[in-house]
């Protein structure tokens, strides 16, 4: 006897940032591949909404501007934008990836019977879980990847395992293949990321130069903000051969990572794109777990400070990252290019 299939809608509740987004957007293929049947919209931030524009498995993207509210200190834009999501749809099931206090607040008024989420033992703001009427455990300095496929595997009942992540499909999407003219068709392409959300995750701008001088490769820089573009202008002014581009959307980023070699930076949304398009990284980590905010593949490798971290207390004056050595990256960065050429 055929198992019937029934069909559902269910929303997904991750509003940012970049690295966080793409490391729930991996159980997108998964919910498909449990059912096909089932209809997925997701709720994000504005900036990201880009991400999912493209997406084969996202039926609609519903934009919050959460963050905007509260930047202009506004009490009145936070209602509005509270409002609209009453009006987001009706829902079977709605999922909180986020498990902060304004994921859990939005994800509890949008119209649905069961709300689901972390339980407060399980997410950093324990507040949070109060307005979930089913909860999930998982510790919270487990990795997050793994977090995130075991919140949504027991929500809809499938199962999963390590092996299963490491041979996900690439699922990050563009809506065209951007011609590059920096992009080398006779050397090895290596995008460097020049920045990172705070200082202390920042490699040295002297290290990449000195990289980018030791490696016969393209190097191509991208930036997101002022200061990641002076740190980039300084990187070009030691080593004059890395290119540095003008600032990309995400619809253009995500095209430009999936035709590089390789991609060097530290933990920020930009090196975790490589990882989620199955192009080969090195990530940097100082004050941040490697152990925690990544998932190692045979092309996705790490580089990690000897910092004793505390995933759930960041130390913003832990700059144990300017430790790492520039031969190591080196010598990985020559090993990665090798693979690429056979995965």
């Amino acid at each position: 006897m055929s198992c019937k299939i029934v069909s559902m809608k269910i929303a997904i509740v991750k509003l940012s940032a970049l690295g966080d987004i793409v490391h729930a957007m991996i159980v997108l293929q998964f919910i498909k591949k449990h059912n096909q049947e089932i209809e997925i919209d997701w709720i994000v931030e504005e900036d990201y909404k880009g991400l999912f524009e493209f997406h084969p498995d996202i039926n609609k993207v519903h934009v919050v501007n959460i963050k905007k509210a509260k930047k202009k200190k506004s009490f009145f834009l936070f209602l509005n934008e509270l409002k609209k999501v009453r009006h987001f749809g009706k829902y079977d099931l709605v999922i909180d990836m986020q498990g902060l206090f304004k994921s859990a607040l939005i994800s509890r008024l949008i119209v649905s019977p069961i709300t689901l989420g972390f339980d407060r033992f399980s997410v950093r703001e324990r507040i949070a879980s109060i307005f979930y009427n089913k909860k999930i455990d998982s510790p919270y300095d487990e990795n997050v990847i793994e977090r995130n496929m075991r919140l949504i595997s027991k929500a809809l009942k499938f199962s999963f395992n390590q092996e299963t992540i490491t041979h996900k499909k690439s699922f990050l999407y563009s809506s065209q293949k951007y011609e590059f003219p920096y992009i080398s068709k006779t050397m090895k392409n290596i995008v460097l990321i020049s920045g990172a959300s705070f200082e202390a995750k920042v490699y040295p701008y002297q290290y990449y130069a000195n990289l980018a001088s030791q490696i016969d490769a393209n190097f191509i820089i991208i930036w997101g903000s002022k200061n990641e573009k002076s740190i980039a202008e300084k990187i070009k002014l030691i080593c004059s051969k890395v290119c540095i581009i003008d600032k990309l959307s995400l619809d253009s980023l995500v095209s430009l990572i999936s035709q590089v070699d390789l991609v060097i930076g530290a933990d920020t949304g930009p090196t975790h794109l490589a990882w989620a398009l199955n192009i080969p990284s090195i990530t940097l980590f100082g004050p941040t777990p490697g152990y925690r905010n990544t998932w190692l593949t045979n092309i996705n490798k790490i580089i990690e400070s000897d910092s004793k971290v505390n995933s759930k207390r960041i130390n913003y004056n832990d700059y144990s990252i300017r430790n790492i050595k520039v031969s190591d990256i080196m010598k990985l960065a020559e090993e990665l290019i090798r693979k690429k050429n056979n995965f």
